[in-house]
């Protein structure tokens, strides 16, 4: 089982006498016992995960995280930055075209709640999935992603 130091939260290896990262002795927690481990990776202040879910709240949190230091490197939040901004567009487009072609006639006044409907049902998924730190690829727009995401 891995150990970890009780003052950072860095991973340490076993029999280390002192973390690696902050350079404290090992000593016993407060609650005794090794320290949990860290539920996901830390980048800047915020975790992964919720940096993940806030690429998701409108387009403005994902073009941030792509251009600011510490999230820009990480492959997760730009993942799900690149995702949400995809999804946005696309989304945009539908609306786009179902508002052209099809708000007139009978059909599109029953597709267009249809289509609101499923966009946020998709948008909820997305959500839940990036604070479970997952990485849930929609069809085509994720692997769009993961491409400019690994770039």
């Amino acid at each position: 089982m891995p150990r970890f130091c009780a003052s950072c939260g860095a991973a340490m290896a076993e029999g280390a006498m002192t973390c690696a990262s902050c350079g404290k002795p090992v000593g016993q927690a407060v609650g005794g016992g090794a320290a949990a481990a860290p539920a996901t990776a830390t980048t800047g202040g915020l975790t992964d995960n919720v940096a993940g879910l806030l690429a998701y709240v409108t387009i403005i949190p994902a073009i941030v995280f792509l251009v600011v230091e510490p999230y820009k490197n990480n492959r997760y939040v730009r993942f799900h930055s690149f995702q949400s901004i995809f999804f946005g567009l696309a989304c945009f487009a539908l609306n786009i075209v179902l508002r052209i072609v099809g708000l007139g006639t009978i059909i599109g006044l029953f597709l267009w709640p249809l289509l609101a409907l499923a966009e946020f049902a998709v948008w909820v998924v997305l959500v839940v999935k990036a604070y479970q730190g997952q990485r849930f690829k929609l069809p085509v727009i994720g692997d769009m992603a993961e491409k400019q995401a690994n770039s």
